[in-house]
């Protein structure tokens, strides 16, 4: 029998599994093949930040990349990777990871694929934040970012209230999501014609989301804030796969759903609205990334940390894109991931309906 429970080769068998023991009764479940697809996934994002360093109107080849990051390179390739180039590489690769494990989280807490923060509202409610910083007190990047994360923890509280009821469940949450996005769309707009030319055209960059223009001064708040909701988020994945059973059978099993649910809630509204602060309302990594993962992986669950990894991937290669594939022509990011996000949306409703969920 194969480790993982299925006989080896058969069809429909569960993915091989390892399990390493330690001394003292400490141990860790480990997936090859997952392991195998993260290390992938590293691999190709290293690779694509270093591509997108070089890139640019000033071009720098990857070897010589290496070596400036590495301290020694040529005085003119430090000052354009290190300064110019590598914050917004870094911001690119850390909102990525954000979304992509906010996107996890809420589609294995709703049970649902299209259950991302792109559906449920949350990127509207960041909007609004920013937006009213924008218009009504013409403010600056500091105060837009923050106005970006009130709006983003706001809309996350009143949805989750909204969507309570002896519990929160997966398709009231979506339902909740969904309309509360709608109305957040149209204060959107209502702000919008009240802006002056100025302050319009300020809010429609930062609706689009981009990376341009990054700098350390966004690199260090998110990644401090990483450092701190990565693990929380990760060290309650058993317990998030135990949930996706039904609550009847984590409550079995000994998991508090209700405050392991509030809790990785509340850590997914945080990095979606930290990566909206940072660049702005990036749609569709969130809800591609968990669903392109699991689909490498081939394993149950959420696969939080390989969601972030193939969000940051994605991100890279979107950016990469907007600079080189339309010409001279240099689109935001955002532009980029909402085209191809919209055709995985729609690529995804037909497969869920083919299988009869919707």
């Amino acid at each position: 029998m194969a480790p993982g429970g299925g006989a080896p080769g058969a069809k429909g068998a569960r993915p091989r599994t390892r399990v390493l023991r330690a001394p003292g009764g400490t141990s860790l479940r480990v997936e090859p093949r997952a392991l195998l697809v993260g290390t992938g996934l590293v691999g190709l994002a290293l690779a694509a930040a270093v591509v997108l360093i070089g890139t640019g109107d000033y071009p720098i080849g990857p070897l010589d990349v290496v070596r400036t990051l590495l301290g020694a390179g040529a005085p003119a390739d430090e000052f354009i990777v290190n300064d110019l180039r590598l914050p917004r590489v870094l911001v690119g690769l850390l909102v990525g990871a954000s979304l992509g494990m906010a996107g996890a989280v809420f589609q294995s807490v709703t049970r649902n694929p299209l259950g991302s923060p792109d559906v449920l509202g949350f990127g509207y409610g960041s909007a609004v934040g920013a937006l009213t910083a924008i218009v009504l007190f013409h403010a600056g990047a500091t105060a837009v970012a923050a106005g970006a994360l009130v709006g983003g923890l706001v809309t996350g509280v009143v949805i989750y209230l909204l969507a309570w009821k002896r519990g929160v469940h997966g398709y009231r949450l979506v339902l909740v999501g969904i309309g509360a996005a709608a109305m957040l769309l149209a204060a959107v707009n209502y702000l919008l014609t009240k802006a002056q030319m100025v302050d319009a055209t300020r809010a429609m960059v930062w609706l689009t989301g981009s990376l341009g223009g990054r700098d350390w001064a966004q690199v260090w708040p998110l990644l401090a804030t990483c450092a701190v909701l990565f693990p929380l988020a990760l060290g309650r994945s058993r317990a998030l796969r135990m949930m996706e059973m039904g609550d009847d059978a984590a409550y079995a099993l000994g998991v508090p759903v209700e405050r392991t649910r509030m809790l990785l809630m509340l850590v997914a509204v945080l990095l979606t609205t930290a990566a909206s602060a940072a660049a702005g309302p990036i749609s569709f990594v969130a809800l591609a990334a968990p669903q392109l993962a699991r689909r490498l992986t081939r394993s149950p669950g959420a696969n939080l940390l390989t969601s972030a990894l193939m969000g940051a991937v994605l991100l890279l290669v979107s950016d990469w894109a907007s600079q080189r594939a339309f010409g001279s022509d240099q689109l935001p990011v955002g532009v980029v991931t909402g085209l191809v996000g919209g055709v995985y949306l729609l690529w995804l409703l037909v497969g869920e309906r083919r299988a009869g969920r919707i």
